[in-house]
């Protein structure tokens, strides 16, 4: 690009290409509990293993997803659909929990695997998706916004049984 004869030489952006998303499959176990343990600073190896094997088991139109990029996930989410629940008879999503690796915040692929299951949950027919934060995670609280997310008209309750025991 000139301006009166002079070239722009400042760098462009790359544009990212958009990530592959897929259906997870029973190989991205060890990279999920690697991005997760990346993100939390935590490995959460049992939780993973029984999540997994839960959403490989599930037929059907595909709730839980990794992203993809140069044939390596990059990120990941779980979900999985209710048909009643709490006392209501809607059919309900429910989004337990989702991952990207760090080296990729910020570059859509979160934005892209919510789509990705957005798209499949409204073929399904299924209006609502829901998920839990806590209150202290701002990153994620901030991307649950953009991506429209909005409180929800319920309470959730928490009973610790240990203190609350009685004699």
């Amino acid at each position: 690009m000139t301006v009166e004869g002079v070239r722009d030489t400042r760098a462009r952006p790359e544009i990212e290409p958009v990530p592959v998303i897929r259906r997870l499959r029973a190989d991205d176990l060890e990279r999920v509990i690697a991005i997760d343990a990346k993100t939390t600073g935590r490995r959460r190896e049992e939780f993973f293993r029984l999540k997994v094997g839960q959403a490989l088991a599930d037929t059907g139109i595909e709730m839980s997803l990794a992203a993809d990029r140069d044939g390596i996930c990059i990120g990941f989410l779980l979900a999985r659909v209710y048909y009643g629940e709490f006392g209501t008879l809607e059919k309900v999503a429910v989004l337990d929990t989702i991952g990207v690796h760090p080296d990729f915040k910020g570059r859509g692929v979160g934005a892209a695997l919510h789509d990705q299951l957005r798209t499949n949950l409204l073929a399904l027919g299924i209006p609502r998706l829901q998920t839990e934060v806590g209150w202290d995670n701002l990153d994620l609280i901030a991307f649950f916004h953009r991506e429209g997310f909005r409180p929800a008209p319920r309470f959730c309750l928490d009973l610790d049984l240990v203190r609350t025991r009685r004699p």
